[in-house]
């Protein structure tokens, strides 16, 4: 038997991985549909179908967006399964681009910077006026970070049953701030006209009451509640952000609030003076003749800001705003009681009146 000879047409060489060129031609999802994201839990996005709280899908991120972050509040394009029945799962596969986004950093060193809640028109800050005791500077943060992201904040005063809120609100009385009290004794008529056909953002300290004021304005939400520590500071029993429906009367246009995990530190390294002056129309004119690099500070810091030669209310106003930058810029400050913590907030001796069964609160 002869020995074969071999030749080119018996070598079989196997294709790289890289020897087929892949294509760049994506789909276009043209049949997507419109959702709202409501929640976001370990890689799983929950949405309701055209802002529809009886039509929600969960979904998964298409792998053409990567690493594209989406939060609660993003408006997204959705395909797939759009069922909605158990196990079943839809791909997001755009995010719109967003009108509002409420930033923050854990400190004012961190350059990272987390959306908490995206495309949110108003902000409820939410605070308590004893039990914790409040404390203007969260407030004070919580209002930069909103103006910067193009949020209307609204200032939420709860346990207004243990004591008065002149003495506190009377900090912003310059910022045009709209003030409602949200205490257990309180009706919520006025609060839920403000928060119908919109979406509203909540935020606070641990132990204020958010969420007990949440299960209020929404029955069937059962968030979690518990109480405040004998230090003054609440715990944790909001775990993550969730969108929550507002029913309305008959008429009555939906809104939508979405709960936050409570915050104990509001960091603003991504905020700039000129970005919180810009908030305010006459403002934004006025820092237009300030000279370059001015701060609006006022002397001795900047002795040629333009804010300075306002009259009226317009100075008020700019006086307030200043206010606001010093409060938010001054981490580094040193009060009378020991070196201030910008992102817990100042703590103010608070004088206010006490239901006598509560004793006396420690300032």
């Amino acid at each position: 038997m002869s020995r074969r000879v071999y030749d080119e047409t018996d070598v079989r060489i196997r294709p790289g991985k890289g020897s087929r060129p892949r294509t760049k031609t994506r789909p276009r999802h043209d049949d997507a549909e419109y959702a709202m994201v409501v929640s976001v839990d370990r890689g799983r996005w929950g949405c309701v179908l055209d802002g529809d709280p009886g039509r929600p899908v969960v979904c998964m991120r298409a792998r053409e967006l990567g690493r594209t972050p989406v939060v609660v509040g993003d408006e997204v394009s959705v395909v797939g399964d759009l069922s909605g029945r158990p196990d079943t799962l839809a791909r997001i596969v755009k995010v719109s681009d967003r009108r509002t986004v409420l930033r923050r950093t854990a400190d004012d060193t961190d350059p990272y910077e987390r959306i908490v809640v995206a495309n949110a028109a108003q902000l409820l800050i939410v605070t308590a006026l004893a039990d914790p005791p409040p404390r203007t500077g969260f407030v004070e943060r919580a209002l930069a970070a909103a103006y910067v992201g193009g949020l209307t904040p609204i200032l939420c005063l709860t346990k207004s049953d243990l004591a008065a809120p002149e003495s506190f609100t009377a900090a912003f009385a310059d910022l045009d701030l709209p003030i409602v009290l949200a205490g257990r004794d309180d009706p919520l008529e006025g609060l839920r006209a403000d928060l119908a056909g919109t979406i509203t953002a909540l935020i606070g300290h641990s132990g204020v009451g958010k969420s007990t004021l949440v299960n209020r304005l929404v029955p069937d939400a059962d968030r979690a509640t518990g109480v405040v520590s004998g230090v003054g500071k609440g715990r944790h029993t909001s775990t993550q952000s969730v969108a929550l429906p507002l029913v309305g009367q008959p008429g009555t246009p939906q809104g939508w609030v979405v709960d936050t995990p409570g915050i104990r530190s509001f960091g603003l390294a991504h905020v700039s003076p000129d970005d919180i002056v810009d908030a305010f129309d006459d403002l934004r004119v006025a820092i237009e003749d300030c000279p370059r690099g001015c701060t609006h500070l006022g002397p001795p810091a900047d002795p040629e800001c333009a804010l300075d030669a306002l009259t009226g209310n317009a100075h008020r106003r700019a006086m307030a705003v200043r206010a606001l930058l010093v409060a938010v810029g001054g981490q580094d400050e040193v009060s009378a009681d020991g070196p201030v913590d910008a992102n817990e907030g100042t703590l103010e001796p608070y004088n206010g009146t006490l239901d006598e069964n509560n004793g006396p609160l420690d300032a």
